[in-house]
């Protein structure tokens, strides 16, 4: 099933908000084995909106608008849908009292603006917007289906989720059976890994097939298949996943579809360990990441940003001459920043980073991009140099993830032996 999605707003087409509602719902559908085959915005105008939905409707059987159906004169896609679909503008009654059930919990003061929300074209089925104001709004045509979510990123994707997903499947049900299986993989590039397995992946029968889904710093690769029965599916993809372990090997982090940090918080939990992190040029980026995880307060103790010297010092016990010694940016420093970091603040393992993010700093030896890392653990510290490129951003959100990923590794590595 393919799905075409148009995204209304001027604040899009200037810059002053970025989409991120076509990206969840591609991704939200995706486990049904569907596709989102075109995004198209426009700007809050009726007849751009109008061309956009006639092509979009055009195209694919399903149509999902966000945006335009605030209650201020800019937002016009109720109207437009109505202009549309036919019918009147009628007053729901649950949406008024949902309404103002939302504006008595907040503490404010309805105006007439507001109880516009509440008039929707009697040619569509109202779903209900547990999160906000705007009304969701069903409409079909011809066998096919337009539902209109509102803009604000998290209406939408607790809208599609919750609503208009499960309603989605059930109108358009098949008895087709999707599965997935997701590996991550690590020290190899896009084009080598498609090169290495070229032969398998050109035998695999037509109901399955691959994704190449590149991240910073690893890939993440996607075996999709569709069948109707769902235990010989499930044997197929096992099976393509055992070849592909047998013969990628150690670029084989994980079989789940897990982030680094994912996988870094379930290896200390398999151990029974504790980590931290002193950080210098991510600038705190490492444990950040790892905070966004819930449950993650059973491993992770801390995390030390000693961006300066003194602090690498003071706080973390890096030995000045060294400093002097080595520069900063070393993989001596960052070794006494990753023991200083369990020392400190009571973990089992760290990591430290040190080194030039850029875009100035750099020298002849000490290049931007240039990171060292250490990795301290009860069997010791392992210390790596690596060379990011891109600017700023890029080389701190890249070496964050290489020192998850590679903390991975010496974990997995330690515990063998």
């Amino acid at each position: 099933m393919e799905i075409a999605v148009v995204v209304i707003g001027d604040e899009l087409l200037i810059g002053q908000v970025v989409d991120t509602n076509s990206g969840d719902i591609a991704r939200m559908v995706a486990p049904a084995g569907w596709t989102v085959r075109c995004v198209t915005t426009v700007h809050d105008d009726a007849a751009a909106i109008r061309e956009a939905i006639d092509d979009a409707m055009s195209k694919a059987d399903i149509v999902l608008t966000t945006g335009g159906l605030g209650p201020t004169k800019d937002d016009i896609t109720k109207a437009t849908l109505r202009d549309i679909f036919g019918g009147e503008m009628v007053l729901d009654r649950g949406v008024l009292n949902h309404v103002k059930d939302v504006f008595k919990r907040r503490g404010l003061n309805m105006n007439r603006l507001t109880e516009s929300q509440a008039m929707v074209p009697d040619s569509c089925k109202v779903i209900h917007n547990e999160l906000g104001t705007a009304p969701v709004m069903w409409f079909e045509r011809d066998g096919k289906v337009l539902v209109s979510m509102p803009g604000v990123p998290f209406e939408t994707r607790y809208a599609m989720r919750h609503e208009v997903l499960p309603r989605l499947l059930e109108r358009f049900a098949d008895r087709s059976v999707i599965e997935h299986r997701t590996l991550v993989l690590v020290d190899i590039t896009e084009s080598d890994l498609a090169e290495r397995i070229a032969s398998w992946e050109d035998s695999l029968p037509a109901h399955l097939h691959l994704a190449y889904l590149p991240q910073a710093g690893y890939i993440r690769l996607r075996i999709d298949g569709m069948g109707r029965d769902r235990g010989a599916l499930c044997r197929e993809l096992d099976e393509a996943v055992e070849w592909l372990c047998r013969n990628l090997n150690v670029h084989v982090l994980a079989t789940e579809d897990s982030t680094p940090e994912q996988l870094l918080t379930g290896e200390l939990k398999r151990l029974g360990r504790t980590f931290a992190t002193a950080e210098s040029c991510t600038g705190g980026n490492i444990a950040h990441r790892m905070t966004m995880l819930a449950g993650v307060s059973e491993v992770f103790q801390g995390g030390v940003v000693s961006y300066s010297n003194e602090v690498k010092a003071g706080v973390l016990g890096v030995d000045r001459s060294v400093i002097e010694a080595n520069g900063a940016v070393s993989e001596q420093v960052a070794s006494q920043m990753a023991s200083g970091a369990c020392r400190k603040l009571g973990a089992d393992c760290a990591v430290a980073t040190s080194g030039i993010a850029g875009p100035s700093g750099g020298s002849a030896d000490k290049p931007v991009g240039m990171v060292c890392m250490a990795f301290a653990m009860p069997e010791g510290v392992h210390t790596e140099t690596f060379r990011f490129p891109g600017d700023r951003g890029r080389v701190i959100d890249r070496a964050s993830t290489m020192a998850l990923i590679r903390m991975v590794q010496w974990l997995r590595k330690e515990s063998v032996r």
